[in-house]
């Protein structure tokens, strides 16, 4: 073989995601972890959008004013 290493790498992280797989199947979310997740979304991405909103109505005003 060529790569040994390598193969031995990409069979080894199979097995470990078969394992998170076998893991995760098994949690349960507590009561408030859903809302929990929604406000860490709204978090991470609402910068993302407002500097996105920004930079598109820049571009529209300055266009489109002058």
């Amino acid at each position: 073989m060529i790569f040994p290493s390598r193969l031995t790498k990409l069979f080894t992280r199979k097995k470990t995601q078969e394992e998170l797989d076998e893991y995760y199947k098994n949690v349960e979310l507590e009561k408030g972890d859903f809302f929990a997740m929604v406000i860490a979304a709204i978090i991470t991405f609402m910068p993302i959008v407002i500097i996105s909103m920004a930079f598109i109505y820049g571009l529209i005003w300055l266009f489109a004013v002058r």
